[in-house]
């Protein structure tokens, strides 16, 4: 009987006598915590090295700072600021809401490339102070976005993967795609991170 076997990059067919049993070990059960906060702090620290390369990029080529921290890719969206202000609380609001801590309120006053550092410092912070705990159980929570014209009403899990998640890395990639714009030298591994 054959079998695809995925191995070292290759795909191979191999025979086998008898049915392969599968690991009996119980599949291991993720939080709302492992698949959220883990990975902002990584993203996070990505992030904060692709700035740290358009910064360089821009002093190495007598470009001023504000053409990039103010880019758009068309004129009716957000500059790079925004976009790291959104990733920002995207982030906090889903320990606010889904860890229960207190919010920190940020003013989206940041104008230059340590101001964008210091925001990102400031929301890694109040995410590593979020107990791996504190979102134990919230997955049927309810939580509501509100906006000027309408409210959106989630259950925990909801909230976190389709609004939270995917609204952060919006605004990561969209971040990563303004520097690229303008030249900056990042890449695919760049926004993943390397692996130490």
């Amino acid at each position: 009987m054959g079998a695809l076997v995925f191995g070292a990059g290759l795909l191979t067919c191999q025979r086998f006598s008898q049915p392969q049993a599968l690991d009996k070990d119980p599949i291991m059960s993720l939080s709302l915590y492992d698949i959220s906060i883990p990975v902002f702090l990584r993203t996070f620290q990505n992030l904060s090295e692709i700035l740290k390369k358009g910064e360089a990029f821009a002093d190495e080529n007598g470009i001023p700072h504000s053409e990039l921290l103010q880019a758009r890719l068309i004129s009716d969206m957000a500059p790079l600021t925004a976009q790291i202000q959104r990733v920002s609380d995207t982030a906090k609001f889903v320990a606010v809401r889904l860890g229960g801590i207190d919010n920190v309120p940020m003013e989206d006053n940041e104008e230059t490339f340590d101001d964008l550092h210091a925001r990102i410092e400031k929301t890694v912070a109040l995410l590593r102070a979020l107990p791996s705990d504190a979102m134990d159980g919230k997955e049927g929570a309810e939580v509501v976005l509100k906006t000027r014209d309408s409210a959106t009403t989630f259950t925990g899990r909801d909230y976190l993967l389709q609004f939270a998640i995917p609204n952060f890395f919006f605004h990561v990639t969209t971040a990563y795609a303004l520097l690229r714009h303008k030249g900056v030298p990042v890449g695919k591994m760049d926004y993943l991170g390397r692996r130490s």
